[in-house]
């Protein structure tokens, strides 16, 4: 690969070279990439090809600590490379950028930094604003350290019932070593900084967005998503929200309506 980033790819069926387009996917904090499990296999079937980055810090990366990044535009050089071997793999066709929660915020900053690299984005229940209930003393941890122990993790505090209303999926969660509920200091201010980079970045993003919004959210603020929809000068732009959905809509019950309204967005900009 001539970089040492982590992912997961699914071909498009039947023939993987007929692929109509390619998918770079984005999970989020304390995810992995065989989240995107069900979307990617319904993606192949619908004719498209998917790639999935592991972010460092999570998942099956080797970065210790886990939990640990010292920036989230780390990510984004991570996924440029991963798009430089999408583009090898499948030449000529348009690559489209799929985040969610986190992984929407990354997405949403690194296209408005690189409008050129995509045809489209898709955030999924993006966090361009905190919704977790973070205890006392974890900001008090936050104003202490961060200086001098920007690498130290803290818990982060949600559950898989605040994520997916299958009960099957929720105890996969509980009992995969890959999924993760801490992060480092760096990692959460990182995090905070870039919500603010979102803010000024939406008013000059100029490539064509697909919002989808949960119903129920507890670990983002689903207004905030809507704000910054509204904040978008363009044209070609799609809210869509699912009121009866939790937070991590690739996985929720429900999600093949989520997925078909995912292609059949990207299939009208192929």
């Amino acid at each position: 690969m001539g970089t040492d980033i982590l992912y997961r790819r699914w071909d498009a069926q039947p023939l993987p070279a007929s692929a109509k387009a390619v998918f770079l996917l984005v999970h989020g904090l304390g995810a992995h990439t065989a989240r995107w499990t069900f979307l990617a296999e319904y993606l192949a079937k619908e004719g498209f090809a998917s790639f999935a980055i592991e972010l460092r810090g999570f998942g099956r990366t080797p970065e210790r600590p886990r939990g640990h990044v010292d920036s989230l535009q780390v990510y984004e050089r991570d996924i440029l490379a991963l798009l430089e071997t999408a583009g090898r793999e499948f030449p000529g066709k348009k690559a489209f950028l799929l985040g969610e929660s986190v992984g929407g915020l990354v997405a949403f900053n690194l296209v408005g930094r690189h409008p050129e690299a995509f045809a489209g984005q898709i955030l999924m229940s993006p966090d361009f604003k905190n919704g977790l209930k973070f205890p006392l003393s974890a900001y008090a941890t936050l104003a202490l350290l961060i200086l001098f122990r920007p690498t130290k993790t803290i818990a982060v505090p949600f559950t898989s019932a605040m994520c997916t209303r299958d009960a099957s999926y929720q105890a996969e969660m509980d009992r995969n070593p890959d999924e993760l509920r801490e992060a480092s200091l760096k990692c959460l201010m990182s995090i905070l900084s870039e919500q603010g980079r979102a803010k000024r970045l939406a008013a000059t993003l100029r490539v064509p967005s697909l919002f989808l919004i949960s119903g129920t959210d507890r670990l983002v603020d689903e207004e905030a998503g809507r704000k910054i929809f509204r904040r978008l000068a363009l044209e070609d732009k799609t809210l869509l929200e699912y009121p009866e959905m939790l937070h991590a809509l690739s996985i929720d019950i429900g999600r093949e309506r989520v997925f078909q309204d995912i292609a059949d967005w990207t299939a009208r900009r192929v």
